[in-house]
């Protein structure tokens, strides 16, 4: 039911190649780019991510506790994206596994430190 997530960036330039890559692996295209704002999804309307500076002009920071999750297919999709991400200079934030029966999970941060997840639900 979320129709999109945005993350404040201080670098827009560093952040769209981290996401171009990144969200590629998903299948996402940028669908929207007007120089302050870019937008990824498979297609309109359909789970967008978008990258931003912020609109009042001071420098971006990292929400306590917000997190994006980023829906695989399976398992092995989920250590993909999350070592896509680490060898686009993200960071670790927990390795894909199992964490609890059906349901794996893998943790990063993006270059401006902003925290996501890949994940899928398997039974």
């Amino acid at each position: 039911m979320v129709g999109y997530v945005t993350l404040g960036t201080s670098d827009l330039d560093r952040a769209v190649g981290f996401f171009d890559a990144l969200l590629g692996e998903l299948g996402a295209k940028q669908i929207m780019n007007d120089g302050r704002l870019v937008m990824w999804a498979k297609e309109m309307g359909q789970g967008m991510l978008a990258v931003c500076k912020p609109h009042d002009g001071n420098p971006a920071s990292v929400g306590n506790g917000v997190m994006v999750a980023l829906s695989v297919d399976s398992p092995e999709a989920v250590a993909k994206l999350h070592a896509q991400a680490i060898a686009l200079g993200g960071t670790d934030e927990g390795a894909p596994g199992e964490r609890m029966k059906g349901a794996h999970f893998g943790y990063f941060r993006d270059l401006d430190g902003n925290k996501l997840c890949a994940f899928c639900i398997t039974g």
